[in-house]
């Protein structure tokens, strides 16, 4: 009830009551897929070289528009839930970090390297994937725009969340196994040489690359993050990022040890930097096995702490209810 009460921002006015958390949810991640716009807005400049990376920040406007619409959206509503006193400080650092992870993947000179450097590209998934993603699910950002919409307009979206289609496809798209599997499978499939060397050849791939990387990145954290304490399987959270930080290790540690380069289009262009391809690609292996990993570790054992509060919990309801009971059974 309290969850749902917070997901509700105009739970006060009698005009606009919407149901349906699981329904709500699915806007948080539109929402979310919204804010992530930058991720996927990048054209690919094949002729980048390796000088003057200091100067080379991405100001295109699809991006900055964006980013800037986004937080200004955030800002409105922020003001509005803090006059009533009701914004977590947590949630809104959450975000502005979320945000910032944002800028310095798509807007820093993080980008541009990322088209010469397989290890600069391994960088940015990682910022988007493992910090970027969890920030903004654990910000909540779509209760702040909300707050900052008219109110016709969230009696419209919340309307909207009340219908059986969408709480149905929300039901599907954040079920734990189905987030999970669908996480780890496009992981998986754009580190296949083909598909990642295409990505760097073409815009659209790329693009396509991007978009599913980071929604399902959300999706994934989403789920693990808000879902589980809804139907109380924080023991299942727990496994799902574990397995999510084995398997993510596992490619890593296959392409630092490789002997072989698996993306050839990246030979030719690390010179600048004094490396080879191969050296470039055992770095990124190296980048996607110890620190995501150990981010991965990091909210693995948060969730294990939740699990054995929860625990705690439950222990204690149930040793008040005996003794409530058998009070009232008491002669």
């Amino acid at each position: 009830m309290q969850l749902t009460r917070s997901l509700n921002p105009a739970a006060q006015s009698p005009r606009y009551r919407p149901r349906g958390s699981c329904a709500l949810r699915l806007l948080a991640l539109a929402a979310l897929l919204a804010l992530a716009y930058p991720a996927f807005a990048h054209p690919i400049s094949a002729q980048s070289t390796g000088g003057g990376f200091a100067q080379s920040w991405s100001f295109e406007p699809a991006v900055l528009t964006s980013l800037l619409l986004s937080a200004a959206l955030y800002l409105a509503g922020a003001r509005r839930r803090q006059r009533r006193g009701n914004l977590p400080p947590l949630e809104a650092l959450a975000f502005a970090g979320g945000w910032l992870t944002l800028v310095a993947a798509l807007v820093s000179p993080l980008h541009e390297m990322g088209e010469m450097l397989f290890c600069a590209h391994m960088t940015q998934h990682e910022l988007l994937l493992t910090v970027a993603a969890p920030l903004l699910v654990v910000s909540r950002p779509l209760v702040t725009f909300l707050w900052a919409l008219p109110l016709r307009w969230r009696e419209v979206l919340g309307a909207w969340a009340k219908l059986r289609p969408v709480s149905a496809a929300c039901r599907t798209l954040t079920g734990a196994m189905f987030a999970w599997l669908l996480h780890g499978a496009t992981l998986w499939l754009w580190h296949i040489p083909v598909f990642y060397q295409a990505s760097v050849e073409n815009e659209a791939v790329h693009a396509l690359q991007h978009t599913t990387f980071l929604a399902t990145a959300l999706l994934f954290w989403w789920t693990l993050l808000h879902g589980h304490f809804r139907r109380s399987n924080t023991g299942m959270a727990v496994i799902y990022v574990f397995t999510t930080a084995v398997h993510t290790s596992i490619l890593g540690g296959l392409m630092t040890f490789a002997s072989r380069v698996w993306y050839p289009i990246y030979e030719g262009r690390t010179t600048v930097w004094h490396i080879t391809a191969l050296e470039d690609q055992q770095i990124g292996g190296l980048i996607m096995w110890i620190p995501a990993g150990v981010i991965f570790l990091a909210i693995g054992l948060w969730l294990v702490a939740a699990w054995m509060r929860e625990s705690e919990r439950r222990v204690a309801f149930t040793q008040s209810e005996a003794l409530a009971a058998g009070g009232r059974d008491a002669p």
